[in-house]
């Protein structure tokens, strides 16, 4: 599992589908919640356009018995000022949540019905009926609708209560039909079923009876059977989402693998083969992974430059040795066996140019290392100086110090290879010049032999090059004193070119950035 969860296959298929899922969580949240609220609102709409309807027949003065209370076969109460039911619909058999728990109207309703008829068609002794109402309020509503509150209403229908009596309060002129309503949820048993409802209750003012609240609810099981389906889809839907997402990612993160993993087998197989000359595949997609390819095939290709380079000077090392070593041995033999015969002079020769040689062998390895040259502050025109002093035909002109940051020691091996180089070369004279130029410190070391040929110009710099007029013993060293030049010019952030001198023969130039 752990070597499963480690590829980038497997990482960017998680990634992918947890950030997919928490978006679909989050906008199924959001979904289920504004659907939720919209249908929860025209329930609120629809039950406020039945009590308002039943509100207008109040206002006009529609008697009770006579009220569009079972059109739509929902619940609706009518409750007069003093809390009484007066009206409700024929088929309600039980509520909760609009404060009156009571299904049927009160005994004194029947009066109230009956007066509302004859003042509807004109018939006087209206406040007469009026009074008679608050004698019936007085005599029994209050005290039996406060023991009918007591047996059927709780905690809930109480604070209702209060929100009923604040509505009620609104100030309203006769026949007017409050503007706030009251929306609360609660059930209701409508002809022998049980159902969710929104209930709003609007305020209206009549002439004859009063202020009077009008509860009217709407079903919600349409709402709640949409919340339902909904959410029955999300959670199918989602995890089939989630799914077709998780496959698809694999297989586009697969494809898109495809080129590393050839990229990997290719580099095993060069690893197990030691064969730096094979490539990896480049695919042709342009993308980060093909550059990755490019950028490894650059690495292949200077690794085999570095590891024939490395070969090269070790076989050329080696030949170096082997001649100053297998001339001192043969001397030494001889001296054995023969004193007499002991070149004293030559196996001194050979020694010293076998201890050069190993000087430069591991110089050159220190180079290639990446040895760092020191920062002391060090005066080309001294330096050149103290380098010339004592080679015959040697001339150094400089008007005034200039110094450079880097190895002294370093330094003074390129002057001491340049001017070994000229003297070999030149007919008469070395000439060493020190200048500036700009933010540059420029020694020339010129001599006037032949000059070197421009085709051969870059490849004397090369390690154990030899031209083909230099190629005996007495014309040089083992062709190292160039290589070792320019590479100590480079690691102090300087150059080593050659070209022709005024006198004819050969120009080597380094420049060096100043201190």
């Amino acid at each position: 599992m752990s070597r499963l969860l480690g590829s980038v296959r497997a990482r960017a298929t998680l990634g992918a589908t947890l950030v997919v899922a928490l978006a679909l969580l989050a906008a199924g949240a959001a979904v289920l919640l504004s659907l939720r609220a919209n249908l929860l609102g025209e329930a609120g709409v629809r039950a406020e356009r039945t009590a308002r309807e039943i509100a207008a027949e109040l206002a006009v003065g529609t008697a009770y018995d006579r009220l569009s209370l079972d059109a739509d076969d929902r619940p609706v109460q009518v409750v007069d000022e003093d809390g009484r039911l007066v009206a409700a619909s024929e088929d309600l058999e039980a509520v909760r949540g609009t404060g009156i728990a009571q299904v049927r109207p009160h005994p004194s309703a029947t009066a109230t019905a009956t007066a509302g008829s004859g003042s509807r068609d004109g018939a006087s002794g209206g406040r007469d009926d009026d009074d008679d109402r608050d004698d019936d309020r007085d005599d029994d509503g209050r005290g039996d609708d406060r023991d009918d509150r007591d047996d059927h209403d709780d905690d809930d229908d109480r604070d209702d209560d209060d929100d009923d009596r604040a509505a009620a309060r609104q100030p309203l002129a006769p026949g007017e039909i409050g503007a706030r309503t009251d929306v609360r949820d609660g059930r209701a048993t409508v002809d022998g079923e049980t159902e969710d409802y929104r209930f709003v209750a609007v305020p209206v003012e009549t002439e004859d009876r009063g202020r009077l609240t009008v509860h009217a609810g709407a079903p919600l099981a349409a709402e709640q059977g949409a919340v339902r389906t909904a959410l029955t889809v999300m959670l199918i839907g989602f995890p089939l989402l989630l799914a077709v997402v998780a496959g698809v990612t694999w297989l586009v993160t697969r494809r898109a693998l495809r080129p590393v993993e050839g990229i990997r087998r290719e580099m095993a197989a060069i690893t197990a083969s030691e064969d730096l000359t094979r490539r990896v595949p480049v695919p042709a997609t342009h993308d980060e992974v093909a550059r990755l390819a490019l950028t490894t095939n650059e690495t292949l290709a200077a690794l085999e430059t570095s590891v024939e380079r490395q070969r090269r000077f070790v076989a050329d090392a080696s030949h170096e040795l082997r001649s100053p070593i297998a001339s001192l041995r043969t001397q030494l033999e001889v001296g054995a066996a023969h004193p007499g015969l002991l070149d004293l002079d030559g196996a001194v020769e050979d020694t010293v140019r076998l201890q050069r040689l190993a000087a430069d062998l591991l110089l050159l390895a220190r180079l290639d290392a990446g040895e760092r040259p020191a920062g002391a502050r060090v005066d080309l025109l001294a330096l050149a100086r103290e380098e010339a002093r004592g080679r015959a035909g040697v001339t150094v002109r400089g008007e005034e110090a200039v110094a450079v940051s880097g190895s002294r020691g370093q330094l003074g091996r390129v002057l001491a290879n340049l001017l070994d180089n000229a003297a070999r070369h030149a007919r008469t004279t070395v000439e060493v010049s020190v200048r500036r130029e700009g933010g540059t410190a420029v020694v020339g070391v010129a001599d006037d032999g032949a000059g070197v040929p421009a085709a051969d110009r870059e490849r004397i710099f090369a390690r154990f090059v030899r031209l083909d007029e230099a190629r005996g013993r007495d014309e040089g060293g083992a062709g190292l004193g160039l290589a070792i030049a320019r590479d100590v010019a480079v690691r102090h952030g300087g150059t080593l070119t050659v070209g022709d001198a005024p006198a004819g023969g050969a120009l080597f130039a380094l420049r060096l950035p100043l201190a």
